[in-house]
């Protein structure tokens, strides 16, 4: 069970890293990963972390560089988006679309991993993390479709398989349903306001105004997981 502070991504008691991994996540998550990568390793794919745990002071950085207009932003398509067109709202739901709020990040968690495939990955490429790399034709195509017939078995799902109005889908984030599923449950608005009030946010005033659509839209609203999905 994820504690309060581990939820916002002010603690990393919940974290453990394993060397084979290389990236921080959660202590009940790196057996289940483990199992995932050497499943896929029998069958050709090499399963690399991009990223594991993010801290709230590192999600912070994220944002506030894309309030600022210091990192690009990009539309549901992947296109650049003109930071100097957007009002206040318009900036956060742009963000939004890529980014989590500081807080609400399923990184904080330890549970979620975004992936590469480090069989298919050209030696000089720089992975982009952008949808077409995981489509036919793209360099970790083949990743994705493994992912998609065989995770469920140890316990992983997409949450972003899918536009549900929210956050854009994202087919390297994979989430391990045991431990984040109830972390889910206990990121309140709440609780959520709590951790934005005293973090260093830029926008922190609009933020708060959007904090029950941004919760119900970019928090709550994912993609579950479904019935194959292994929950011990």
């Amino acid at each position: 069970m994820i504690q309060l502070e581990e939820v916002t991504g002010l603690a990393t008691t919940h974290l453990e890293t394993d060397p084979s991994i290389g990236k921080p996540v959660h202590k009940a998550t790196v057996a289940a990963f483990l199992k995932l990568r050497e499943a896929a390793a029998r069958d050709g794919v090499d399963i690399v972390a991009m990223s594991g745990f993010r801290g709230f002071e590192q999600q912070a950085a994220i944002w506030n560089a894309k309030w600022d207009g210091q990192r690009t932003l990009y539309d549901k398509e992947s296109r650049p988006v003109d930071h100097a067109s957007l009002s206040p709202p318009e900036l956060a739901r742009t963000i939004l679309l890529w980014s989590a709020l500081p807080g609400a990040s399923r990184h904080h968690w330890g549970t979620d991993i975004d992936v590469y495939d480090g069989r298919t990955k050209p030696e000089s490429y720089a992975v982009q993390l952008l949808p077409a790399e995981y489509e036919a034709g793209g360099y970790f195509h083949d990743l994705h479709k493994w992912l998609v017939a065989n995770m469920g078995r140890y316990g992983f799902f997409f949450p972003y398989r899918e536009d549900r109005g929210g956050i854009s889908v994202e087919p390297w984030h994979i989430s391990h349903a045991p431990v984040s599923v109830p972390a889910l449950e206990s990121l309140t608005v709440a609780l959520l306001e709590q951790a934005v009030s005293r973090g260093d946010i830029h926008g922190r005033d609009t933020v708060l105004d959007m904090l029950p659509e941004i919760h119900r839209r970019y928090v709550k609203n994912i993609c579950p997981p479904g019935p194959e999905v292994a929950m011990e």
